[in-house]
């Protein structure tokens, strides 16, 4: 799509890339606007300038009659059209910058992003932005607008790409990110993300860190509580923190012993500010745990209140993850936790037809062979043919993120529609299947997992849950993030 609303967020997220010192835009006209021509692409041309844009290229009758708008940008081409673009334009001037390509669909630019990018691994992790969107209003509508939605962005945003995502989410106001460890939050301000980040695992080495970037630490224990009080000791205007109540996961948090401790620690330091308290879930997405969830939840209730009341001030409760908001809609308090669901898996399994697929794995066929019945496939020879077989070698491996307990016929993948079985061992950067009942050629596109092969199936075949196979999709794999 191309329209003003969505150049400007385009733009804002061209602008938070700091990986190159140059940025280039390429745009078409944008048709259907209610703007007279010239207001139009005046404000266009302003927005380029203000984020620093070196070289712009207009695709496009109105944007060459318009050229003269753009005069202040270093470096301006203009076109009639895509395909004169591709005849007559020397990429190579693009080599060192960072391109943001935009167009209307009419102008098909993907063209441009195949002439520009550089495709050095066929395997790609596809992300749908307009279904991460969905997904957070989903969440949204469930809770309603009384109730604050931290999201998870960790473990780089369950394999989606921390950056990208959460730039979407400061453009929807999210409340709140949170993040495993402190680099994760670095990583987020320098791409320019300014809303408020939680770190759930952080440690006395990290304290400058967090102090510098502005990001809010989980406290979890008596030590690292002292230890903070001890570093920001004199301190003014630090960041506020977060409690973690145990109420039975036993994994990290304050017990119940502890909370008259804690009390007396945070009334005789109220220059520490307390934003949060919170408990996470043992089992929200299982029915036979419902009776100790709701204990769960009375056991966070009386700790958070006693030390709410102690501190005299409000602060945030929160104790529900993606599974909890849709199975304890009573228990939403000020805030809920969204993780797996704002990435397209609904972990109850209840309502899993109202989000959308995120992400998509897919690769490419290198090779395909004909192989007669009684020969094997891959190491060990594990994979015997018990029929004459076509095979296809994967541009996928284990070092993708690809499982090799899906070898041998756990997996399977799509390729025209057809489900083909995987055949012998997964290699560290191949994998064979069996395309004998598939048509198929070399180059052709592969889908690993999405719509054809759903993740929650995948999952169940590894033996595993969604959230292991999304986390190990490597950061080799290059991520296409995509809105329609």
């Amino acid at each position: 799509n191309n329209d003003l609303q969505g150049i400007t967020m385009a733009l804002n997220f061209l602008s938070q890339q700091e990986s190159r010192s140059q940025r280039a835009v390429i745009l078409s006209d944008v048709p259907q606007s209610s703007l007279p021509a010239a207001e139009l692409y005046g404000t266009i041309a302003q927005l380029l300038q203000e984020k620093g844009v070196d070289t712009f290229v207009g695709i496009g009758p109105e944007l060459a009659q318009q050229r003269t708008l753009f005069q202040a940008i270093p470096n301006q081409y203009f076109y009639d059209s895509t395909a004169n673009f591709l005849q007559d334009f020397p990429t190579r001037k693009l080599a060192e910058h960072m391109v943001l390509v935009k167009g209307a669909r009419s102008f098909s630019f993907e063209r441009i992003v195949e002439r520009l990018q550089q495709k050095v691994h066929g395997t790609v992790l596809e992300i749908n932005l307009d279904a991460l969107t969905h997904n957070l209003n989903y969440y949204r509508n469930k809770v309603g607008p009384q109730t604050k939605i931290m999201v998870m962005v960790k473990a780089f945003a369950y394999g989606s790409g921390s950056t990208e995502v959460a730039s979407l989410l400061q453009f929807h106001r999210i409340d709140y990110l949170a993040v495993a460890y402190a680099d994760e939050g670095v990583a987020l301000r320098q791409s320019g993300i300014a809303l408020p980040i939680m770190v759930m695992n952080p440690a006395r080495s990290t304290f400058d860190t967090l102090l510098t970037h502005r990001l809010e630490p989980e406290i979890y224990s008596r030590k690292i509580l002292l230890e903070w009080l001890d570093y920001t000791a004199g301190m003014a205007n630090t960041p506020p923190i977060h409690l973690k109540l145990d109420t039975g996961m036993h994994r990290l948090g304050f017990e119940p012993n502890d909370y008259d401790w804690l009390a007396e620690r945070l009334k005789a330091h109220p220059q520490l500010k307390l934003a949060s308290a919170f408990s996470h879930l043992v089992g929200a997405d299982e029915g036979t745990l419902t009776p100790f969830s709701r204990q769960q939840y009375e056991r966070f209730m009386t700790g958070a209140t006693a030390i709410e009341t102690a501190l005299g001030y409000p602060i945030i409760k929160h104790i529900l993850n993606s599974a909890g908001i849709v199975r304890f809609p009573e228990y939403h308090l000020d805030m809920v936790r969204l993780g797996i669901g704002l990435y397209g898996v609904e972990a109850t399994g209840r309502e899993q037809r109202f989000l959308q697929i995120v992400g998509t794995l897919k690769t490419t066929i290198s090779q395909i062979k004909k192989l007669e019945a009684g020969q094997t496939v891959g190491y060990g020879r594990r994979g015997a043919l018990a029929h004459d077989a076509v095979i296809g070698t994967l541009a996928l491996g284990y070092a993708d993120g690809y499982d090799r307990g899906l070898g041998n016929g756990i997996g399977q993948v799509s390729i025209n529609g057809v489900l083909c079985p995987t055949v012998g061992n997964v290699c560290m950067d191949m994998t064979m299947v069996d395309l004998t009942g598939a048509t198929a050629e070399e180059g052709d596109e592969v889908v690993v997992f999405g719509q054809e092969v759903p993740i929650t199936e995948l999952a169940t075949r590894l033996g595993t849950i969604p959230y292991e196979i999304l986390t190990g999709v490597s950061e080799r794999v290059k991520r296409v993030f995509f809105s329609l």
